[in-house]
């Protein structure tokens, strides 16, 4: 049986915080701000295979109330999330995600994180695509203000 989930994630854009996404540092003089490393895209993707197994969400695995999480790395989060799916039964399929940011342009990027999260979802290169996306100048993308990411998850049972 096949199960498919989404997942978005939204942060603050702020001066002195590192930009982590997909696992990569990107160079760059805002960060994101949160309690992890706020990884959007890796946060959008765990919330997409949490929901893809009705497992909840990011909040209730990783909740921001416990210090144990504040400043983790969102790649290790992911591969705890992935052996919770094997634990319930299911594998990840495919995985298709877009980051919403107007700058840095993220193209020559994409391929390091994807890589990053196929070592960390245990799937070929070829399952996991990357597209960035920026605002246009309008909204609180375009502006600089935010980061945005969606995903899409596939998962199937292991029996």
């Amino acid at each position: 049986m096949f199960r498919v989930g989404i997942g978005t994630d939204k942060h603050r854009l702020v001066f002195g915080k590192q930009l982590v996404l997909g696992g990569v540092i990107v160079d760059s003089p805002k960060g994101a701000f949160g309690h992890s490393d706020a990884d959007v895209l890796a946060h959008a993707i765990i919330d997409a295979i949490l929901g893809a197994a009705g497992l909840g969400d990011i909040g209730h695995h990783f909740p921001d109330s416990d210090p144990k999480w504040k400043d983790a790395n969102s790649i290790e989060m992911l591969k705890k999330t992935v052996e919770t799916l094997k634990n319930a039964g299911y594998h990840v399929v495919n995985v298709d995600a877009s980051v919403h940011l107007e700058k840095p342009k993220l193209g020559r990027l994409k391929g390091e994180m994807a890589g990053n999260l196929s070592a960390a979802l245990g799937l070929p290169r070829h399952m996991i695509n990357i597209k960035a996306k920026t605002g246009e100048g309008s909204g609180e993308v375009g502006t600089g203000e935010t980061i945005e990411a969606y995903a899409v998850a596939m998962v199937e049972t292991n029996t």
